[in-house]
């Protein structure tokens, strides 16, 4: 595969960088959440940006492939159809993605290929310079989810 930043790496920046993070483990995946105290509790959590490493949700992908991982980031509306244009109509049929991609290329910036209707970016296997323009994602992700909790928790 050329150049790319493995999991280990994105992990390290997500939970370096940005303080506060709680990583949740399972079958293979890593969850990122704001959680500076973790004491959020469960029912409120959401991740801001997940790290993939197999089909088991969904095949679009194809994350079978050996050494093949998707990081995908929750962004603002304004910020994904300043990536993608506007998002397609929902379609009739089985497959609820966006034809105008390939969302198994990898170190390309894709709409998440189920989540992407709810302003979720993908990334499968990045390289360097891609994930500089991620790492700026993952800083608003994780600066709507901080916004959105102190939205949340009464001030004292």
């Amino acid at each position: 595969m050329p150049d790319q930043v493995d999991e280990a790496a994105i992990k390290g920046f997500i939970t370096s960088a940005l303080g506060g993070v709680d990583v949740v483990e399972a079958n293979g995946d890593s969850f990122f959440f704001y959680d500076p105290g973790r004491d959020i509790p469960p029912d409120r959590r959401f991740p801001f940006a997940t790290l993939v490493t197999s089909n088991f949700n969904d095949t679009h992908s194809d994350l079978d492939r050996p050494g093949v991982f998707r990081l995908n980031v929750g962004v603002s509306r304004e910020t994904f159809e300043s990536l993608f244009g506007p998002e397609p109509p929902p379609t009739d049929g089985e497959a609820d993605t966006d034809p105008r991609f390939d969302f198994a290329a990898l170190d390309t910036l894709l709409p998440h290929p189920v989540y992407g209707r709810m302003h979720w970016v993908s990334v499968l296997n990045p390289s360097p310079d891609t994930f500089k323009t991620v790492q700026t994602l993952l800083a608003e992700a994780y600066n709507r989810a901080a916004d959105r909790e102190a939205r949340r928790s009464p001030t004292s």
